[in-house]
């Protein structure tokens, strides 16, 4: 993996990540001459027991821009500049121009209001899959999958060193039907100050699970998964890709080393290189079941980045498509925001054979 390190005119951070060399004259691009001293700031939630984010500023964020000022694309004019240069790179990491967490140097303290207020500390980065706007994740080859997971893995360590950062939580929306902003191939990372309920509740249920069972409840999962194979959608030699049991959507499905490792960091090469092969074959098995992109929201769970040892904890992807029947979209409905429970009209083990059936090739 090459990479180098930039600083846009607005104070930004921008690092370029290549499979091979990168020239080192590049300069790093802005749209934007002047820093936003971002500030947004934490609000307690009483009832839940948990953080609320607020980033006004946010709304002012670029939407669904013609291609001709895509920010994501290689700028091409010094007259327009875009987020990242034109050279000889891959893959593109920056600090998000419009964060939900990380305080400038400098910003307003958070108001004082009727419950706990705090700064809203860590760090929001975009990550730009490849150079081609038109492009996707599994159209990608191998080899540079390959590489956007020793990104990550690299992103969760560096993010993690920082003591503010207890989680790092890389993710994918796809899809304007998700909420996606900017249609060039892209997805983010949250650095968090705090673990997110959501994983939070994961490493709890786990830890029970390994005190009672002597391994976490995702590696007893992944082994019955292997021994039923009727949900099976890519079995590897280091890798497996399923649609679970418990689904809550029609065609989730999770992609997980076979082996118990916490985060990015601890894959092999080996592991990593499988990684990749089931990532593409389920992207590519989803576009394929349609004839046309599938929308999906996409999140990679690890351990905390708390520099503890997290034996419960156990690196995978949850995949969400939204669409429930191939002309309706599936949209959390009252019994799910309101309640959390999850009502299914769809089995796990008819999408499943759905997408069995997609032949998808990987070179």
């Amino acid at each position: 993996m090459h990479r180098l390190e930039l600083t846009k005119p607005d104070g930004r951070r921008l690092t370029l990540y290549g499979r091979s060399a990168i020239e080192a004259g590049l300069q790093a691009p802005s749209p934007f001459a002047e820093p936003l001293n971002a500030s947004p700031h934490l609000r307690w939630h009483p009832l839940r027991g948990e953080w609320v984010t607020y980033a006004a500023y946010r709304q002012g964020r670029t939407f669904l821009p013609p291609p001709e000022y895509n920010p994501l694309a290689p700028t091409v004019s010094a007259d327009n500049p875009t987020e990242v240069p034109a050279g000889r790179w891959d893959i593109a990491v920056f600090d998000n121009r419009f964060p939900s967490l990380g305080v400038a140097p400098g910003a307003e303290p958070p108001p004082r209001l009727i419950v706990p207020t705090e700064p809203a500390r860590g760090q929001c980065e975009v990550v730009v899959f490849t150079q081609d706007p038109k492009g996707a994740l599994g159209r990608l080859p191998l080899d540079h999958i390959d590489l956007l997971l020793q990104v990550w893995g690299e992103r969760t360590v560096r993010l993690g060193e920082r003591p503010e950062i207890q989680y790092v939580l890389p993710f994918e929306n796809r899809g304007a039907e998700v909420g996606v902003t900017l249609h060039h191939p892209h997805g983010q990372i949250y650095a968090y100050p705090v673990v997110p309920p959501v994983p939070a509740r994961m490493q709890q249920v786990a830890a029970e699970h390994l005190a009672r069972h002597g391994r976490g409840p995702l590696e007893a999962l992944i082994q019955a998964e292997l021994s039923d194979r009727a949900r099976l959608v890519y079995a590897g030699p280091h890798v497996v890709a399923f649609v679970p049991v418990c689904a809550r959507y029609p065609y989730e499905v999770w992609v997980a080393p076979i082996r118990a490792v916490a985060s990015f960091a601890e894959l092999e090469p080996p592991e990593r290189a499988d990684l990749a092969r089931a990532l593409k074959t389920v992207l590519l098995k989803y576009d394929g079941l349609w004839q046309r992109p599938l929308p999906y929201l996409m999140a990679w769970y690890q351990a905390p980045t708390d520099g503890q040892v997290h034996p419960e904890m156990h690196l995978h992807a949850e995949i969400y498509p939204p669409y429930r029947t191939r002309d309706r979209l599936k949209y959390l409905a009252g019994t799910e925001i309101a309640a959390g429970f999850f009502a299914m009209d769809a089995l796990p083990e008819e999408k499943a054979r759905e997408l069995q059936q997609v032949e998808v090739s990987l070179s």
